[in-house]
């Protein structure tokens, strides 16, 4: 039976870099590993575990070969936190030219969820997006994300420029 998600989906942009610094929390081992060529199981593992909570479905409709053409491509980069060495978060950023950045995904794993992590890894994902010089980067989240993602986007300097109403039909 199809499963509906109602949701509202805020739009957000940022215009300039911010010009403060964040470091990981002290009290984790954290690396950052930039992935290659990942295995589809892998990045669904990053995916469904990160967004079981939030009922993240669009990629979960995309077929194995969909997904890997996604997950590769030239202009997507995807980097993985790590805390003593396992996964603890990651971001996509979706380069389309120098005019937009896009921050398609970014998720904390659960048991890292108020520690701290999250912040310094949006933090992170921002400073790799104005690595490419773009004119703007951009998210969206949506009513289904945790209930600190858009107050977290918008301590960080992203601003809301538009919302709007979305039905996901899962089959």
């Amino acid at each position: 039976m199809p499963k509906k998600y109602e949701t509202v989906v805020t739009y957000l942009a940022m215009h300039k870099a911010p010009q403060f610094e964040l470091h990981p929390p002290a009290r984790f081992d954290v690396s950052l590993i930039d992935l290659k060529d990942p295995p589809v199981h892998y990045y669904r593992y990053l995916y469904d575990t990160i967004g079981a909570e939030y009922d993240w479905v669009d990629l979960k409709q995309l077929s194995d070969e969909e997904l890997k053409a996604k997950i590769t491509a030239h202009d997507t980069f995807i980097t993985v936190a790590h805390v003593n060495g396992c996964p603890a978060g990651y971001f996509e950023l979706k380069t389309s030219g120098n005019e937009k950045i896009w921050l398609e995904y970014f998720g904390i794993m659960p048991e890292y969820i108020g520690k701290g992590l999250g912040k310094w890894l949006l933090k992170t994902a921002i400073n790799r997006a104005w690595e490419h010089n773009p004119k703007a980067v951009h998210v969206e989240t949506c009513t289904l994300d945790h209930p600190s993602a858009l107050p977290l986007y918008k301590s960080l300097g992203f601003e809301p420029y538009a919302s709007k109403d979305k039905v996901t039909i899962v089959p």
